[in-house]
């Protein structure tokens, strides 16, 4: 889940207004947070080159796109990690899956105050993502800095309860994702997903602390495109998911200014078999 841009609500709303449910069985539609990217331009053409009709819808925010998926207004959507669409799926009993695996990112602290983790007083105020399956990593290395102390010990299975207040240096505040680059003027730091910091104009010397994305477990932050289950082995979407990965694709996303993603190549199989384990997890 990177780089969303923030359009304005209105406009998205307008787009999946006009996404009804009948639209051509030769065109593909997929949703995305981020179509002004220049990269989606070049899969579009690559797509087409290969006899593939694309066409795109934007969306404002994460609570959208896969509704949209499961209504049938979209056919593919890219915006999320594994991890996020196999909680929505617990949450919403919902059967959606991850068919094709893009990047992963390296998670990122910001601080427009202090220099390091170290220089954070006590008291100071962190914001994070209000989405619980956002938290954990934030959670996790915040405990891994020193920062938070949780009750139970650190685990993929912490929440934000259990972060121990009086034992904490610092306090954590939960807010739209959407808000966290522009809450760094209040607070001591914020994790600012990829997707928002570029439009924020966050930069590499505002990161105070990250981690490292290419640690087995973080898997399940593998950014995907999602299909609905009866989807999951159609040829012409799966065939979208390998252009993703075409290199004048990939170059072009390389080429965006702020792009730190490391690209990964996990098989369907593989990225179903984690999202089936999480999922599994959430629902108990």
């Amino acid at each position: 889940m990177r780089r969303l841009l923030v359009i304005p609500l209105l406009f998205a709303l307008t787009l999946t207004a006009a996404c009804g449910r009948d639209h051509p069985s030769d065109v593909v539609r997929i949703g995305v947070n981020d179509l002004a990217l220049p990269h989606w331009e070049v899969f579009k053409s690559k797509a087409g080159d290969a006899g593939i009709t694309v066409e795109y819808v934007s969306f404002s925010d994460y609570n959208q796109p896969n509704p949209a998926l499961s209504q049938r207004q979209v056919d593919l959507n890219k915006f999320q990690h594994v991890r996020y669409l196999a909680n929505y799926n617990a949450r919403n009993n919902d059967t959606l899956v991850p068919i094709g695996a893009t990047e992963v990112f390296p998670l990122a602290l910001y601080s427009k105050k202090y220099r390091s983790v170290t220089d954070i007083p006590r008291g100071g105020e962190i914001t994070l993502s209000n989405n619980p399956a956002n938290q954990v990593r934030p959670l996790l290395s915040l405990a891994a800095a020193g920062l938070v102390v949780l009750k139970n010990g650190a685990s993929w299975d912490s929440k934000i309860e259990d972060v121990d207040p009086a034992a904490s240096k610092v306090r954590l505040t939960p807010i739209d994702p959407t808000l966290t680059a522009q809450s760094l003027g209040s607070v001591a730091a914020a994790f600012v997903d990829d997707t928002f910091a570029r439009p924020a104009g966050l930069t590499a010397n505002e990161i105070i602390y990250t981690d490292d994305p290419e640690r087995p477990d973080l898997k399940q932050y593998i950014n995907v495109f999602a299909a609905r289950a009866a989807d999951k082995d159609n040829p012409t979407y799966l065939k979208l998911t390998e252009i993703y990965h075409d290199p004048a694709v990939e170059q072009a996303i390389k080429e965006e200014s702020g792009y730190r993603g490391i690209f990964k190549y996990n098989t369907p199989a593989d990225l179903q078999a984690t999202a089936t384990e999480l999922e599994e997890k959430f629902r108990r």
